[in-house]
């Protein structure tokens, strides 16, 4: 009989030291933890996270809280070693992959990082912070076509993320090429004895990741009664720079000498991407007529809604001492790359951002004008590009009076 009682009595004192070893372990790391996130004392906190793993070797968050400090106090090669073995123990460990990947990323090691994150997409494939990861790591890479394809994957795993689609336009959009092309516009008039007006023009476009350029050489005709009374050239340039990941910034100028063009105008503006799909823009413009010096300032904002981009820009400009509105609203729906779209435009008001008719914005800017339009552009072989575009405008002349203006533009380019 005594021999069973102390038989049960070193069993129940063996199990209670285990809890007790155990409460002590767990109270361990709680205090670690404590000293890594609230207080950031990080010697501390390795202090600790080296003692539990002598106290319990098999318990792999010290690993973690180690791989983390030695993160935090930027001794990369120290936090690689701890997280590696917290992986080893638990192959499965969601957060420890997260805090690897970020350390390699960090530590510009891009192999390594890319290996981690495979690793984890393995066992977590719809997980969207590792995806996102995973993202960050090619962007990183520099490697646009394998970027390309994985926002296509992205885009079909997560279809209500319009971030992923906006990233890929703008990506597509940054691919580097040279273009070459021509363009012709062709507008008639319903009243008697005006037009038609001509417009053609040859431009060239290189577009890299940084920087895009474009300049032209435009030549104006304007008949009356079926001969010409006006024609010049005009000399345009443009650019567009990136500023960042999220900003870009586009400039312009053009100057003529002839009298169916403006003498000089000069732009300004700044592009915001946000998330969600959303863009802002805020510009100046400034034309010289014959006659006057007008100025306007340009606000616009833009969403893209899966394959839909969708665009709103107002302008006021100032003439002396009046204010006058203009406004216009496009929509695109795009199909495979940025060059294959069609497009439906409205709009109220005479613009500075207009071409055919900016020789007249001094006349119009104060009169009433409603436009709609529709454009289609296409892309063959990968190297031809090509679009139509009509726009329909009923134009007041004089103060209650009006004409109807029918313009059709065709536009050809060679990418090389």
């Amino acid at each position: 009989m005594k021999k069973t009682v102390f038989i049960t009595l070193s069993i129940v004192l063996f199990i209670a030291n285990l809890q007790a070893q155990k409460i002590d372990t767990d109270s361990l790391l709680v205090k670690a933890y404590y000293e890594l996130k609230t207080t950031k004392n990080y010697t501390k906190a390795i202090e600790l996270a080296k003692l539990g793993i002598k106290t319990a070797p098999s318990y792999v968050d010290f690993n973690v809280v180690l791989g983390r400090s030695y993160m935090l106090i930027k001794k990369t090669d120290s936090s690689r070693v701890y997280f590696n073995r917290a992986i080893n123990q638990n192959p499965k460990y969601k957060e420890v992959f997260s805090y690897l990947t970020k350390l390699e990323i960090q530590d510009k090691n891009l192999p390594n990082a890319k290996s981690c994150i495979d690793k984890a997409l393995h066992f977590y494939p719809d997980d969207l912070d590792f995806n996102l990861l995973k993202l960050n790591i090619l962007e990183l890479e520099n490697d646009k076509n394998k970027t390309i394809e994985f926002l296509d994957y992205l885009i079909v795993k997560y279809p209500s993320n319009l971030d992923f689609k906006q990233k890929l336009t703008q990506l597509k959009t940054k691919l580097d090429s040279d273009r070459i092309g021509i363009n012709y516009s062709y507008t008639t008039f319903s009243r008697n004895g005006v037009g038609p007006w001509q417009l053609s023009g040859l431009q060239y476009i290189r577009e890299r990741e940084k920087i895009t350029l474009v300049g032209r050489i435009n030549y104006a005709d304007r008949q009356s009664f079926g001969t010409s009374i006006s024609s010049g050239f005009q000399y345009e340039f443009e650019t567009y720079i990136k500023n960042n990941s999220k900003s870009y910034s586009y400039l312009s100028s053009s100057y003529s000498d002839a009298i169916v063009f403006p003498k000089l105008r000069l732009g300004y503006s700044y592009f915001h991407n946000f998330k969600k799909g959303w863009e802002g823009d805020i510009g100046v413009r400034y034309t010289k007529t014959v006659d006057d010096n007008l100025y306007a300032g340009v606000f616009g904002v833009g969403k893209y809604v899966g394959s839909y981009w969708i665009n709103f820009k107002s302008y006021l400009l100032i003439n002396k001492s009046e204010i006058n509105p203009a406004f216009t609203a496009t929509a695109r729906y795009y199909f495979d790359t940025k060059y294959d779209y069609a497009t439906v435009l409205i709009g109220y008001g005479s613009s500075p951002d207009e071409r055919v008719s900016l020789v007249d914005i001094q006349k119009r800017i104060s009169l009433n004008s409603y436009r709609i339009g529709a454009g289609y552009y296409k892309s063959f072989n990968n190297h031809y590009l090509t679009g139509i575009q009509t726009i329909f405008n009923n134009q007041e002349y004089v103060q209650n009076k009006t004409q109807n203006e029918f313009e059709i533009a065709l536009m050809f380019q060679y990418k090389f």
